[in-house]
């Protein structure tokens, strides 16, 4: 299997991940499927949580220079959903990859919707709500759930945590897509090691992949400081890119549920 399609790949995931706070196992599963080419689709999402978590915590550290990591509300969301992503990781490497990927495709498409519906930069500095030292009953529930659908689908979960986080807490978006990124590292990891236990993390790959992740990171990270008042533009280029992945891999598993089991 060639380095350079790995490393690029990475550096994509990285980029994205530095640059919006999300979407990196979104786009690490089919680039690891479909360029750099593992045949097969449970292998992918276990390194690409692997490659995925790395990235993410190393994104964050730029965040947490910027202020834009809220941690009390980081750490509450990284420990519930933790548990989450153990459950739902189980529940996904007993349903067959090809009808896995065809549900995750469908999944995109909804996180495509939600981009193109825009995330408007939001000003001042709100304090977040129901993230104390005895964290609120509505914060907790959205963690666990993001947490499910995380491990269930193999993502990080950067676009269901950021807007987890709003709901939750009232946070400004910017704060929301810094904190993030604790949970996005925490929920790829555990998905990560049960995938590991199975057997199923090329860890040769993985390596690869975070090594192209680091590179893409840093000039997501660049690039986000200087256009963070224009995310509205980001999130439509963004949102076209996932509707072209998820149509792709849609026909690529069209049959999946048609199939005898």
């Amino acid at each position: 299997m060639s380095a350079l399609p790995v490393l690029l790949s990475g550096s994509g995931v990285g980029f994205t991940l530095g640059l919006i706070g999300g979407g990196g196992s979104i786009l690490a599963t089919p680039l690891l499927l479909y360029v750099v080419g593992m045949a097969q689709p449970h292998l992918a999402i276990g390194t690409g949580a692997l490659a995925v978590a790395a990235n993410a915590f190393l994104t964050l550290a730029g965040h947490a220079r910027a202020s834009n990591v809220r941690w009390r509300c980081a750490a509450v969301f990284a420990a519930v959903g933790v548990l989450g992503a153990f459950a739902g990781s189980t529940l996904g490497q007993a349903v067959d990859g090809q009808r896995l990927l065809f549900l995750f495709a469908l999944l995109m498409v909804v996180v495509g919707v939600h981009m193109l519906r825009g995330r408007k930069s939001q000003g001042g500095a709100a304090e977040p709500a129901g993230c104390g030292p005895v964290p609120s009953g509505k914060v907790v529930t959205v963690a666990f759930a993001v947490g499910v659908l995380s491990g269930f689908f193999g993502i990080g979960g950067g676009f269901l945590i950021v807007p987890g986080l709003v709901f939750a807490t009232g946070m400004p978006l910017i704060d929301a897509v810094g904190t993030s990124l604790l949970a996005v590292g925490a929920f790829g990891l555990a998905t990560a090691l049960n995938y590991a236990l199975s057997g199923t993390v090329d860890w040769v790959v993985a390596g690869q992949f975070i090594a192209g992740g680091l590179v893409g990171g840093f000039l997501g990270m660049r690039l986000a400081n200087r256009l963070a008042g224009y995310k509205g533009a980001l999130n439509t280029v963004f949102a076209t890119v996932i509707f072209v992945v998820a149509g792709y891999m849609l026909y690529r598993n069209a049959g999946a549920f048609a199939a005898t089991p």
